[in-house]
């Protein structure tokens, strides 16, 4: 990247907001929306806010809930066997390069993007009916379902981020508005289907819930139809075993350089040394003798606040912290983030009572708080990951980021399995849940001292060395302007 052409991009990314307040900036989506439609294809928002808004945010909002209702109420599971079960459902993204490689390298029918659209919803479709409509169903079923589901889910999100990682690509300084945008659309999902969740598992139960997970998979089937997409070139010409070998070696000769893999560990160790005991804490706010028992509402109405707390860490890391060292960032979101997780331990011990303050709503503000820290925390390592990408094999090698920190997030949610199984937290003793909090929390910050790993530069002049970005691509590799959304009359 030439030095004006860096100085232009660091001096958009500092531009102020020009009401000059926060709330002034809660209109920024619309900016980016605006920016980003002013110089990208249309059909790359539309099929963001279909994967990211609806499948991922409103899907993802709805399922949440509803596994944590079955796995309690309907499976009658132990804490640490619903972690355990939690982290399985977790495998098909831990194996997203193995999707990358299906888009980046195989078409079918000679296409790329839209029959994997197609395969993902009709896989959700499926399994959810399944589960749904099945009776006294086996628990390895059922949770075969739900891997099943999963690989729905993380297929369409595989296909849709190649469009972003190309786009990054392509128009490097507009890269942080498409994340946020990704995780604006996401967060706005969440927020509705968190706060529909608790309504309809007491409505129709956590089966009934999985019933309506068809819905947001059907869209996901429509947008591999609308999908218009150019043929791949040549593809008879290669085999699909020198295709896979070619990516392989790309994808190994850009996760061998320092600048690739010192993030790459840090991303994965920042998330698994975050202990994961969510599900006992969980466990406490609805079955606990001296515990709030919250009710199916009210746990879907707290986790909606969350999606605000998320919502709000996009806007305020887009607005006031794009421009940040990322060191800086990081540094304060992770010290934080374990600062906050002490919350959990007030609520736990009931001190909060004592200062008459409602479980209610000093769980509202917990759950805003630590969600607002992680989003903050999250979007630096969203941004940095795009730029790490080798043209060619973008949806693979960003496929590999995000399963090295889904790889993470399992190891943490196995570790903190096995920490409430050995402080004997079941369905119904809780004694030990506060030393299990008090120990993730101090975990949470160790993660600080690899701080060395991740570059201290601006965000927006980072990029791959110069032999990585001189790569060439593949014949057939799609191309970001190959792709549109096209209405069907178009598309006939």
């Amino acid at each position: 990247m030439e030095i004006q052409e860096r100085e232009q991009i660091l001096q958009h990314h500092r531009h102020k907001n020009p009401k000059g307040s926060f709330l002034g900036s809660v209109s920024t989506p619309m900016h980016w929306f605006r920016k980003l439609h002013s110089e990208l294809h249309w059909s790359f928002l539309v099929a963001v806010l279909i994967v990211y808004g609806i499948n991922q945010g409103l899907g993802m909002g709805l399922s949440r809930v509803s596994v944590q209702y079955y796995m309690k109420d309907d499976r009658k599971l132990e804490p640490s066997e619903a972690q355990v079960y939690f982290g399985i459902i977790q495998i098909p993204w831990i194996v997203k390069p193995l999707w990358g490689l299906l888009t980046d390298t195989i078409p079918i029918c000679g296409f790329r993007r839209r029959p994997y659209f197609l395969l993902s919803g009709c896989l959700t479709i499926v399994s959810m009916l399944l589960l749904s409509l099945g009776e006294n169903v086996p628990l390895a079923s059922a949770l075969s379902c739900l891997v099943i589901s999963s690989v729905g889910v993380a297929i369409a999100d595989v296909t849709v981020d190649a469009c972003v990682t190309e786009n990054s690509i392509a128009h490097p300084s507009l890269t942080g508005y498409m994340q946020s945008l990704c995780w604006f659309c996401s967060s706005i999902g969440a927020l509705v289907g968190f706060s529909l969740s608790g309504f309809l598992i007491h409505l129709m139960g956590s089966k009934g819930v999985f019933g309506i997970l068809t819905i947001p998979a059907t869209l996901i089937i429509l947008t591999g139809i609308l999908l218009r997409e150019s043929p791949a070139q040549n593809f008879v010409h290669r085999r699909v075993d020198e295709k896979f070998l070619d990516a392989a070696k790309l994808t190994w000769m850009t996760l061998k350089h320092p600048e690739v893999w010192r993030p790459c560990l840090y991303m994965y160790m920042s998330l698994a040394l975050s202990l994961n005991i969510r599900e006992g804490v969980f466990y406490w706010f609805t079955d606990a003798e001296d515990g709030p028992k919250f009710s199916q509402e009210i746990v879907g109405s707290i986790f909606s606040f969350g999606a605000i707390g998320s919502l709000l860490g996009v806007l305020v890391y887009q607005n006031f912290l794009i421009s940040h060292s990322l060191r800086a960032t990081l540094f304060w979101a992770q010290l934080l983030f374990g600062i906050a997780g002490l919350l959990d331990l007030v609520l736990v011990l009931r001190l909060n009572l004592k200062f008459y303050v409602p479980d209610y709503l000093f769980v509202v503000m917990d759950d805003i708080v630590s969600i607002f820290i992680i989003r903050i925390k999250w979007m630096p390592l969203l941004v940095l990951s795009s730029k790490l990408c080798p043209s060619g094999i973008e949806g693979t090698f960003f496929a590999l980021l995000m399963s090295i920190d889904h790889l993470g997030l399992l190891s943490s949610s196995w570790t903190g399995g096995i920490l409430l199984h050995m402080l004997k937290v079941t369905r119904m003793q809780f004694d030990n849940l506060w030393m299990a909090i008090l120990i993730r929390s101090l975990f949470r910050i160790v993660p600080i001292g690899l701080l060395f790993l991740i570059p201290g530069s601006d965000p927006s002049l980072i990029s791959l060395p110069s032999e990585l970005l001189k790569a060439k691509k593949g014949d057939d590799v799609c191309e970001p302007e190959t792709h549109e959304m096209a209405p069907l009359i178009n598309g006939a």
